[in-house]
């Protein structure tokens, strides 16, 4: 018996019990067995794109006439493309972790391929879940984005063996497609990876060491074939969570401009060319009396940016034969040994060193007065609000401060397409919008609220529903909230902790009528944009990513 796989198995027992009534309310899965398999996707999904349980179950496509595809995740649209993470998980009873993943398993992946991301290929034989993502897909490459692929194939055993790395070469999908195995071992890994990392860090030529307001800095350069020995020793325990979730990515140009540095000849000018790696840690030493090539002890190492740059050297310099490895290239590194107890500076280092990159800024604001004032606020009226990302199970009464920007944009602020589309800028650019200085507890709790119910019927439409409440729920809980302020005659501002009971037994009351009233509404706008023609799955989604509808549901009040 394989330990790491024993304790996922046994992990999994608890992720079973989480998911056991979604699974069954929405993908019809009463079985044990195939729960069990389904757990092994979902949390696959939930640890390798470090996003809340919410999110994982939602990318589950798990089922019949599923194209081999048991998850899907589709990203934010950036500089004219998009990711998309398909999963197939092939998890077995017993746990000896040697079983290598299926040639057959893979060839299905290729197939799925081959035929979901082709626009003109009519969908047939695909389960409701799967169709849906692969339409939004669709639309996205029709209006110009490119795809980039990650296929995970995700098992409690071995890699795939070296027939089956044949057929993905024969495949011939290029850097467009990038293939990863995910099993146990690495679960496990990311798991732990709150386990502090204690290295020795290997410098070349000189560096500068200072002690400076209460902290020590040191700068320096590293050979990069050492900073991939780094990663391979210590893989995702390095690296900082905002930053896990790009790992691995291919087609993305800052990333494939590192690797064409790496194999050419200007290798040996790398550490002009990269920005350089910026590390944390509790403590490090080294022997002062040298003059260079310092060999560094380090305490609870941490990469706090530069979390890219690392991995693609890393995944660079795997590819390449040992008498090719560029041994005159270096990367900068600044080092910082913080206090301890002084969690803001690093949280303040971090926002500031990886500002200008495509980050989740939502950890990194957790700790803002806005964030701060809500998490009191909404407290004392029953509810809690999780301004920091947690790993266990989200409660009714608990209120993400995710799941409240999007609320808040759709329902208060009127712009349901930046709520859905536009996630990565909730804590950047909208933060201001969505957060501003007047937004209260009782407003946000409310805005969920409604929002939930909307997000409720996305989930399982009721029979008979429009199509478009499987991508309209932002739009739909726009209108809820115009009902909603209505019935209470007020306006937003005036939502207070005087009126939230209520407002809160408004919603419990009429929630439903107001969800019926909205899909009218934007049924009739629909109507107003597209006359009688007959609206595709495809147009559907790209018409809610759009803000054009909002005019005509305007002209509706």
């Amino acid at each position: 018996m394989d330990i790491n796989a024993a304790i996922i198995d046994q992990r999994l027992s608890a992720v079973c019990e989480e998911i056991r009534d979604r699974a069954r309310d929405e993908l019809s899965i009463t079985d044990d067995a195939r729960l069990k398999s389904l757990a092994f996707v979902y949390l696959s999904v939930k640890t390798m794109l470090d996003i809340s349980s919410d999110e994982a179950f939602e990318c589950l496509t798990e089922g019949t006439q599923d194209f081999g595809v048991d998850a899907i995740h589709i990203s934010e649209e950036c500089d004219c493309e998009f990711t998309v993470s398909l999963f197939q998980g092939k998890y077995k009873r017993n746990c000896e972790g040697n079983a290598n993943f299926p040639e057959s398993g893979i060839n299905t992946l290729i197939n799925a391929i081959n035929y979901l991301f082709n626009p003109d290929s009519r969908l047939e034989n695909v389960n409701e879940r799967l169709k849906l993502k692969v339409e939004e897909v669709r639309s996205l490459i029709r209006d110009g984005y490119i795809p980039q692929v990650r296929a995970f194939a995700c098992n409690n055993g071995l890699k795939w063996n070296d027939a089956t790395e044949e057929a993905i070469t024969r495949a011939q999908f290029g850097d467009q497609v990038v293939w990863e195995h995910v099993n146990h071992d690495r679960i496990l890994m990311i798991i732990q990876s709150i386990k502090p990392v204690n290295e020795n860090l290997h410098l070349s030529g000189k560096a500068i060491i200072e002690d400076y307001n209460f902290t020590r800095v040191l700068v320096g350069k590293m050979p990069v074939t050492e900073v991939a020995a780094l990663i391979e020793k210590n893989g995702e325990r390095l690296l900082d969570r905002n930053i896990r979730r790009y790992l691995g990515l291919k087609g993305n140009r800052v990333n494939e401009a590192i690797k064409n540095t790496l194999l050419s000849n200007e290798n040996i000018n790398f550490y002009f060319y990269n920005n350089g790696i910026t590390l944390t840690c509790d403590k490090f030493t080294y022997n002062a009396l040298q003059n260079t090539d310092y060999q560094v002890k380090v305490e609870n190492l941490q990469i706090i940016n530069g979390g890219q740059t690392c991995m693609t050297i890393f995944k660079t310099l795997k590819e390449m034969l040992q008498t090719q490895l560029p041994n005159d290239a270096y990367v900068l590194i600044r080092l910082y040994q913080l206090p301890s107890e002084n969690e803001d500076l690093v949280r303040r280092i971090t926002v500031a060193t990886n500002s200008q990159n495509p980050v989740d800024l939502r950890d990194l604001k957790a700790n803002d007065e806005r964030q701060k004032r809500l998490e009191t606020d909404i407290s004392q009226l029953g509810f809690t609000y999780r301004r920091k990302r947690i790993d266990s199970t989200i409660k009714q009464t608990d209120i993400t401060s995710g799941v409240a920007a999007e609320a808040i944009l759709s329902v208060w602020r009127k712009r349901p397409h930046q709520a859905k589309f536009f996630s990565r800028e909730h804590f950047g650019k909208l933060y201001e919008i969505i957060f501003s200085q007047d937004l209260n507890g009782a407003q946000t709790i409310i805005a969920t609220l409604i929002y939930r119910i909307a997000e409720k019927k996305r989930r399982k439409p009721p029979e008979g529903a429009h199509a478009l409440v499987r991508y309209a729920s932002c739009f739909i809980a726009m209108q809820m909230g115009k009902y909603l302020l209505d019935d209470l005659n007020c306006s937003i501002s005036k939502i207070t902790h005087l009126n939230f009971n209520e407002a809160k037994d408004l919603i419990e009351q009429n929630g439903e009528k107001y969800f019926n009233k909205a899909v009218s509404d934007v049924e009739k706008a629909l109507l107003m944009l597209y006359g009688d023609t007959e609206i595709s799955l495809q147009q559907l989604s790209a018409t809610f990513r759009r803000g054009d509808l909002i005019e005509k549901l305007d002209k509706l009040d």
